[in-house]
């Protein structure tokens, strides 16, 4: 006994801990944005993209600015060459040191070297084009970054929607119940008196358990709905959200004059991205020409560490050029030909593929206001049937079969009728995003 006692106990537990987790929370769609930018993964991610590129770009500053290095070497040797110019670099060498016997046979001789080397490009045409192909992916990747955010309010619009729409299924099938539970409670009673048979009762009882499976759903739609935006502000999935904002619908304007930008910053990011790999390729094609670069180094010698007796500079000048490596060349600027076309190609193909999804845009938005229209009237037709079944129903003058079907066509149509508005709104949205510049 004391086992079950204890078994009921833990399960109360678990369940008000549940219901605790999950509390209901007003949120609005502004509120949603604002935590949306401040939390949202896919956005830090794009916002990290986007400080590579940058960074990438930074080291293309070698270009202009030096190399400079410092060491400190210390050998010992017996090498005959390397001893003597060891004393030599210190600057000890003595009449005595050029006894061919100390030549051939050194002592041993410790030498230490601090050196500080410096290197400066001075011409390099492939590493400026180089710099220039960096900079334009950089560009192209901060317009990436930007779409992203406008993909995340188009998000915004329609995950806030469905949230709107989940919470109206609840409110149309919670006012269904009530109204299947009256006409039950009525069936029953004219049963009772005899004036309706056992059963259009039975069918009256398999209408309300209809509606309370689809409230059932519904309300599993509510979760669903919150726990996606509950993803999108990067918060714990335990809040059940109700929107502030109502579902309405936002009329729009003459559509014939709307057309896809150039300057979207997704068009735009792949005609940069082309760009890039057409300096990519220029870049490839100075590199069959010379590099011009200037070089200097200060040296300390001692045969002591950290000391510094004698001291040195080099400082000079360097043309190389690299006139015949194999055909790694050849088929490196073949290659980046290939992708500059190809980018190239690909941007075309996207402006065709964008015009493409705004002709389909527009004419579903058409489609949907319309629809709105009649969805709108076949709404206040079937609210006025079931008014008339209801009364005459009362009076005996209706079957009951016919009045479930009033009941069930009414609810069907409110139903249609909000997700009509979210069609709408979310397609009116979408062409937003489309024709966004």
């Amino acid at each position: 006994m004391k086992t079950s006692y204890f078994s009921l106990f833990i399960v109360a537990l678990i369940t008000s801990t549940t219901i605790q987790a999950q509390t209901k929370t007003s949120i609005s769609k502004r509120d949603v944005l604002k935590r949306i930018q401040e939390n949202n993964i896919s956005l830090k991610i794009s916002e990290q993209n986007y400080q590579q590129a940058h960074a990438d770009y930074k080291q293309t500053n070698a270009l202009f600015l030096p190399n400079i290095t410092a060491s400190h070497t210390g050998i010992v040797t017996s090498n005959p060459l390397m001893a003597f110019g060891s004393k030599l670099n210190q600057e000890i060498l003595t009449q005595a040191d050029f006894n061919p016997d100390l030549l051939n046979n050194p002592k041993r001789t410790q030498n230490f070297a601090t050196k500080i080397e410096v290197q400066q490009p001075l011409v390099n045409l492939d590493g400026i084009y180089q710099r220039k192909a960096a900079k334009t992916k950089m560009e192209a990747t901060n317009l990436q970054t930007q779409r992203t955010q406008e993909y995340l309010l188009l998000e915004v619009e329609k995950a806030y929607m469905q949230l709107q729409l989940a919470h109206k299924g609840v409110s149309v099938l919670e006012k269904a119940l009530k109204a299947a539970e009256a006409n039950q409670q009525m069936a029953e009673n004219s049963f009772k008196q005899g004036y309706l048979q056992r059963a259009d009762v039975l069918a009256v009882e398999v209408r309300v358990t209809e509606v309370k499976n689809q409230l059932q759903t519904a309300k599993s739609n509510v979760k669903n709905a919150s726990n996606y935006l509950s993803f999108l502000m990067n918060e714990e999935q335990n809040n059940i959200y109700e929107p502030s904002d109502s579902l309405q619908v936002n009329l729009t304007n003459q559509l014939a004059d709307i057309t896809i930008s150039e300057n979207r910053s997704d068009i735009k990011a792949m005609e940069l991205a082309s760009e890039a790999y057409q300096k990519m390729h220029k870049a490839d094609k100075m590199d069959f020409l010379p590099r011009l670069n200037a070089f200097g180094s200060y040296e300390l010698y001692d045969d002591k560490i950290f000391n510094a007796d004698a001291s040195g500079y080099v400082v000079g000048a360097q043309l190389t050029w690299d006139i015949f490596k194999g055909s790694k060349r050849y088929g490196k600027a073949q290659k980046s030909k290939a992708q500059y076309e190809k980018s190239r190609l690909e941007y075309e193909q996207y402006k065709s593929k964008s015009q493409l999804e705004l002709n389909n845009t527009k004419r579903l938005l058409t489609d949907a206001e319309e629809q709105l229209k009649l969805t709108e009237l076949a709404l206040q037709q079937s609210e006025e049937a079931l008014r008339i079944r209801k009364n005459r129903f009362k009076e005996g003058l209706e079957k009951t079969s016919d009045l479930l079907t009033a009941e069930t066509q009414y609810a069907q149509k409110q139903l249609e009728y909000y997700q009509t508005i979210y069609q709408y709104n979310y397609t009116k949205a979408y062409l937003d995003f489309l024709t966004k510049e």
